[in-house]
């Protein structure tokens, strides 16, 4: 089950959440209103600089906590209370919004690289890690720069009104419809999974879940948030930001192709990468049926498994890219499409703004 769907304007041009919400409202059926959520980029122009955490705490108690941290390792610019409207959902926590600069006098030797720069988001990371292991009833939403996860337990309209997201514009929407089966539907739990710039929306079951978190654990991350899905994005940040691999590449270590397939490559080049790739990251590799969009810093991209055991549409217009479980859903995000299709089982597609950040990573056509 689960519902995804995103769009992405490769020219940057900022709305409200309208056509995101039609998009997944129409994919009701495919939750249980367990959770629900919404990821959007470019939110946040006048704080674009600064990360901006978005923090559920159970208590006020535990918000007056998560803040005498916070004021000690970062220098914080702004706070507020996300704006929410309680009508529709009860017993919601309190959700609390930093734009946060680090102070570097915090930040320890270790993180520096060769020339000297500080690695500002592994810092980031660290504290992310702290409050979700060692904060009892807080857990960090989202903590990227310019942008904000917005979910909840309930249905995708729910979650939509219940934090007026028509009031924020951004040029990259993604969202989310769960259907939780072997892990619990709580606020943690909802999607979208975020770390730094990266955010994930998932259908279906990481069964490598045990292997990935143990093997992810080893470079300091730290799995809380009750749900497999959890592992897929901070695999992204270990992959892509840590270790330097392209998207491309990122995506053929959690998908990669059957040993038989690519004993059947006559490109020796590309099937000694592939091998290389394989044999690295083998504890890296996602196994069972998942769907995954992911939106960053520099775009967006989706992913099947390599058996392609849950669905995924694209359609094109011009500047634009619609992603979603299901096509009837791409005409509620734009009624002309150009284009529609079914990516190829464990094939990526990957999109970047006009306007690169990065330009090593390759870009849709």
């Amino acid at each position: 089950m689960c519902g995804i769907a995103g769009f992405i304007s490769q020219d940057q041009v900022r709305e409200n959440g309208q056509r995101i919400r039609k998009a997944i409202v129409l994919q009701n059926d495919r939750g249980n209103g367990l959770g629900a959520g919404y990821g959007a980029y470019g939110i946040f122009p006048e704080y674009k600089d600064l990360y901006a955490f978005q923090i559920a705490c159970n208590e006020k108690s535990q918000h007056e906590e998560v803040y005498s941290y916070l004021i000690k390792y970062f220098k914080i610019h702004h706070q507020d209370r996300v704006k929410v409207w309680g009508h529709r959902i009860k017993n919601y926590p309190l959700i609390v919004r930093f734009f946060l600069e680090p102070k570097h006098e915090h930040i320890p030797f270790n993180m520096m690289d060769d020339t000297g720069s500080i690695r500002f988001d592994d810092y980031v990371i660290g504290h992310v890690m702290h409050i979700n292991s060692n904060i009892q009833g807080a857990y960090v939403f989202s903590s990227g720069k310019n942008m904000g996860v917005f979910k909840g337990v309930g249905t995708p309209e729910e979650i939509y009104d219940f934090y007026c997201l028509d009031e924020y514009e951004a040029y990259c929407w993604i969202a989310h419809n769960r259907f939780p089966t072997n892990t619990p539907g709580w606020w943690g739990g909802a999607h979208p999974m975020n770390l730094l710039g990266w955010s994930i929306v998932h259908n279906g079951e990481i069964s490598s879940y045990g292997i990935n978190r143990r093997y992810l654990e080893i470079f300091g991350y730290k799995c809380n948030l009750q749900t497999d899905s959890e592992v897929v994005v901070y695999l992204l940040d270990l992959l892509i930001r840590q270790h330097g691999l392209s998207i491309e590449d990122a995506t053929r270590v959690l998908a990669p192709p059957y040993w038989s397939e690519i004993k059947r490559m006559k490109n020796n080049i590309e099937r000694n990468r592939l091998i290389g790739l394989k044999t690295t990251y083998e504890s890296a590799m996602l196994n069972g049926p998942f769907a995954i969009l992911c939106a960053h810093d520099n775009g967006l991209f989706s992913l099947t498994d390599n058996t392609k055991l849950r669905p995924m549409s694209v359609g094109v217009s011009k500047g634009y890219k619609y992603f979603s479980s299901e096509i009837s859903a791409l005409y509620e995000m734009d009624n002309n499409l150009e284009e529609i299709f079914a990516p190829r089982a464990g094939e990526p597609v990957i999109v970047e703004y006009t306007r690169q950040v990065n330009v090593s990573q390759k870009q849709a056509s």
